[in-house]
């Protein structure tokens, strides 16, 4: 357990040190490269912020009104039969949905 708690340690420096190794082998610049990604990064985030605020505020309507625990009773008959916890079916629910609308503004 000691050595995969000493290499978990080790797993940020050894993967920074790799990639600026691998940086000076191929002789590129390292930190442009960063810097470039980041952007990158920062335009998917602010491209999918309006998407991901809707679906929060839609999944707690759902909880907080008591719609969704009303669905898991109407379909609990079914569900109860094949033996799944009725406790996952909000994720079952509104996985789905979530994936739907998640993706639609990702391009």
């Amino acid at each position: 357990m000691r050595i995969v708690n000493y290499l978990s340690n080790l797993a940020i420096p050894i993967t920074i040190l790799l990639i600026l190794v691998c940086g000076l082998i191929e002789k590129n610049k390292v930190f442009d490269t960063f810097l470039e990604g980041a952007k990158e990064g920062i335009e998917n985030v602010l491209k999918i912020f309006p998407t991901l605020i809707g679906l929060f505020v839609a999944i707690g309507v759902l909880r907080y009104s008591g719609v969704l625990d009303f669905i898991i009773k109407l379909i609990y008959p079914i569900i109860g039969f094949l033996g799944i916890p009725k406790e996952i079916m909000p994720l079952a629910i509104l996985r789905p949905i979530s994936r739907k609308c998640f993706y639609c503004n990702w391009k």
